[in-house]
């Protein structure tokens, strides 16, 4: 879907019995993005040419509900599944390159930090995990703090080593950890009580503030400043949990995705984040600038 021109056109079809789980765009090509699928199926799709270039090895029948690329090892792709299972895809080849073991429940939240050096996990174990991608098969971190699934991860662009999680319905906490090395403690240094389950989060790239999605009861968005923790906006408008969180490549819009059957494009970090369009399933623009 373009935003701009409000053009949208199918980039992959799933079976009638299998629906799409999760998608990234590979950092280093426009034209190439990642599709995971209920079924377990993992496919890297040309978007231009309308076509699946390469099958992986998935995670056998079991949902593939998080993707994360490397934005340092290009080809790496990173993969996390109703299976308890975290595999890493060379791009190149069919069958991953290594697997990671420690959750003891579905890993619904992935994210590579901006160095490529460490990977953080989020599971419905209610655990946090963090891997160097040198010795994949142990967590050198694991954090027991959230009391919910943790599907949101983000990585402060800002401040290396700098871990931010969300917890779900029964939690409702985002936490920051400080996973530099040779901190051993597994407290965070700072927690939110954000008042409803946290689906999302993402760091802005030119200032310190963190952008939050979530569920029930306001499904609303969130801005924080760091490291004052100051709620500095909120942003209404889905009428149901907001799943899906996408920052565009220049840092200044957000896309996010809802149930309730839209798409909503947000300006977050000007004054108190207008949004700048809606749309809906079918990629119509409605209601502009509501």
């Amino acid at each position: 879907m373009d935003a701009s021109t409000e053009a949208s056109r199918i980039v992959a079809e799933q079976p009638d019995t299998d629906t799409i789980a999760s998608v990234a765009w590979m950092p280093t090509s426009k034209g190439l993005i990642a599709i995971g699928s209920k079924e377990g199926r993992l496919e890297l799709f040309d978007v231009e040419g309308g076509k699946s270039v390469r099958r992986f090895q998935g995670h056998c029948k079991f949902r593939t509900g998080a993707l994360a690329w490397n934005s340092h090892q290009q080809n790496l792709l990173t993969s996390g599944g109703r299976d308890k299972l975290i595999l890493h895809h060379d791009v190149r080849v069919r069958e991953p390159v290594a697997v990671s073991q420690g959750h003891s429940q579905e890993v619904c939240g992935v994210r590579w930090d901006q160095s490529g050096t460490r990977l953080a996990s989020g599971g419905n174990d209610n655990c946090v995990m963090v891997w160097d991608p040198r010795q994949p098969s142990s967590p050198i971190i694991a954090y027991d703090k959230h009391l919910a699934a943790v599907k949101a991860l983000a990585w402060s662009p800002h401040i290396p080593g700098l871990l931010t999680t969300g917890g779900g319905t029964a939690d409702r906490t985002i936490r920051f950890w400080n996973t530099r090395s040779g901190s051993t403690s597994t407290e965070p240094i700072k927690t939110i009580a954000a008042g409803s389950q946290v689906c999302n989060m993402v760091w802005s790239k030119h200032t310190n503030e963190l952008i939050t999605t979530h569920g029930f009861s306001e499904h609303q968005i969130m801005r924080w400043s760091y490291p004052s923790l100051t709620n500095t906006a909120v942003m209404l408008g889905h009428q149901q949990r907001i799943l899906h969180l996408a920052l565009s490549p220049d840092g200044q819009t957000i896309v996010t995705g809802s149930p309730d059957g839209t798409l909503r494009f947000w300006h977050p970090f000007c004054g108190g984040g207008a949004k700048v369009a809606r749309f809906n399933t079918h990629g119509i623009l409605t209601n502009p600038f509501l």
